[in-house]
């Protein structure tokens, strides 16, 4: 089993339909480990860590959204692992 953590970036229309619960009801059910949190400029940040097919899983999912998401971009970049154990929405 590899791990690795990924600083993610999710651009579209990402706030207001849900996206941040959704990301960590995936997350949770996949095992992974970080946090998601809405941006400022409308986007959505994450960071998630755990096994390389599990985090490859959920690039994959952040990509669709949920229901009533509109995901125009997503982009991933290695990062160190979470501070703080489990998955969290931040403010």
């Amino acid at each position: 089993m590899t791990m690795v953590t990924k600083q993610v970036r999710i651009r579209g229309r990402v706030q207001g339909v849900g996206f941040r619960a959704w990301a960590k009801g995936r997350a949770v059910g996949l095992g992974l480990e970080g946090w998601v949190r809405n941006e400022a400029d409308g986007s959505v940040a994450a960071l998630i860590s755990g096994d390389e097919a599990d985090v490859a899983e959920m690039l994959s999912a952040l990509g669709r959204g949920p229901r009533f998401a509109a995901v125009d971009e997503v982009t991933a970049e290695p990062a160190s692992a979470p501070d703080m154990p489990g998955f969290h929405v931040l403010a």
